[in-house]
């Protein structure tokens, strides 16, 4: 068995040994294009899986503003309440945090191992929630340029 298969098998075992469905059928679909011996299909998850992924979650998020029974003020209202500021804040950080992340993916791409091990381990022992690499990124790029402001 190559390792690579070993690898998602186990990672499918994580899933369902962390009741992280999310972990469990990203690892099972892997296996499954792997073994069926579809791997363009993988070569087109690897180039386009995340901006695919990041349509669907955004998609997600939006569907709120589809339904015709939102009241366009309250949503005003809401966004200009001090939570609604702290959210608008904390979008745009965010936002920010991932765009340097994706700059240091550029840069270091190898680190993308450690970011998937991390959030394998946030999945499986912090009840986390897989949304990408781009956000562990963006942390990992504010933790060194921390450690750069001490040296």
């Amino acid at each position: 068995m190559q390792k690579g298969n070993i690898f998602l098998l186990a990672l499918l075992l994580m899933g369902f040994a962390a009741d992280s469905t999310l972990l469990a059928t990203s690892a099972c679909i892997l296996l499954i294009l792997k073994l069926s011996k579809l791997n363009r299909f993988i070569n087109i998850l690897e180039r386009r899986g995340l901006e695919a992924g990041l349509i669907f979650l955004m998609l997600s998020v939006l569907v709120p503003l589809a339904h015709d029974n939102l009241v366009y003020w309250d949503l005003l209202k809401a966004t200009l309440s001090p939570q609604g500021i702290l959210a608008l804040i904390g979008g745009a950080l965010a936002t920010h945090m991932n765009g340097e992340g994706l700059k240091l993916l550029k840069l270091d791409p190898q680190l993308i191992f450690g970011m998937v091990i991390g959030s394998i381990i946030g999945i499986v022992f912090l009840g986390g929630i897989p949304i990408g690499p781009l956000m562990a990124a963006g942390l990992t790029a504010l933790f060194l340029e921390v450690i750069y402001w001490f040296k």
